[in-house]
C-alpha cells in the first residue's frame, strides 16, 4: 500500500487540529490595547503550540517523503500520533485560561511527550517495515534529538511542580530544537538524485 492516502488524511487531521485552536481564541472585550493584557496567556500558548503543530507536520511531510510502502502497524501508528495531536488544542487553551498554572502546564507538557513518544513509534515503525539499506533507515539512524527531546519534557513536567515558567522555557527550548525540519531524508534523497 502507498503512503499518500495516509499523508492526505494527517494532513487534514492537524489541518483540523490548528483550525481548533484558533477558533478557541477569544475576543477582547474592548476596542484599546489594553483589552489584549487578559488574553496574553492564551496568545502565547497558543503561538507555542501552533510551531509545535508546524514542526510536526514539517517532520512528518519529510519522514514520508522517504517512505516506499505502509502497512497496518504503520497506518495504527500514525494514528496514534494523531490522537496525541489532537489533544494539543484543549490543553493549550487549558494552560492559556489558567495564566500557566501548575496543573494545566504538566498537563500540557505531558501531551507534549506523548505526542514526541508517538512520533517515535512511528518512526520505529517505518524502520521495521523497510530495507536495512533504505534511505529512511539511514536517514533516521539513532534520532539522537528525538531521545533528548523526551527527556527535556520529563524535566519540564516534573520541574513545573518548582516553577511553571522553567517548565515553559523548556517547551520552548525544545520547540526551537526542532524548528529547523528535520532534513536527514531530505539530504539523503538529494545525495541520492545526483549520483
Amino acid at each position: 500500500m502507498t503512503s499518500s492516502r495516509l499523508e492526505t488524511f494527517s494532513d487534514g487531521v492537524i489541518a483540523i487540529i490548528l483550525t481548533i485552536m484558533v477558533l478557541e481564541l477569544k475576543i477582547p472585550h474592548g476596542s484599546d490595547l489594553s483589552a489584549l493584557r487578559p488574553l496574553i496567556p492564551a496568545y502565547i500558548s497558543y503561538v507555542l503550540s501552533f510551531i509545535y503543530i508546524g514542526i510536526y507536520w514539517n517532520n512528518h511531510h519529510h519522514l514520508f517523503q522517504a517512505v516506499q510502502r505502509v502497512n497496518g502497524a504503520i497506518l495504527w501508528a500514525n494514528m496514534h500520533l494523531l490522537f496525541w495531536l489532537s489533544i494539543v488544542p484543549f490543553m493549550t487553551g487549558w494552560m492559556g485560561e489558567s495564566h500557566f498554572a501548575v496543573y494545566p502546564v504538566v498537563c500540557y507538557g505531558g501531551a507534549l511527550f506523548m505526542c514526541a513518544v508517538a512520533y517515535y513509534i512511528l518512526a520505529r515503525t517505518l524502520v521495521k517495515h523497510h530495507r536495512e539499506n533504505s534511505v529512511l533507515v539511514k536517514a533516521i539512524g539513532s534520532d539522537f534529538k528525538g531521545k533528548i527531546s523526551l527527556m527535556i519534557y520529563l524535566s519540564a513536567i516534573s520541574l513545573a511542580f518548582v516553577n511553571e515558567w522553567v517548565a515553559v522555557a523548556l517547551y520552548v527550548v525544545v520547540a526551537i530544537m526542532w524548528f529547523v525540519p528535520d532534513n536527514r531524508i531530505e539530504n539523503r534523497l538529494t545525495r541520492i538524485e545526483k549520483e
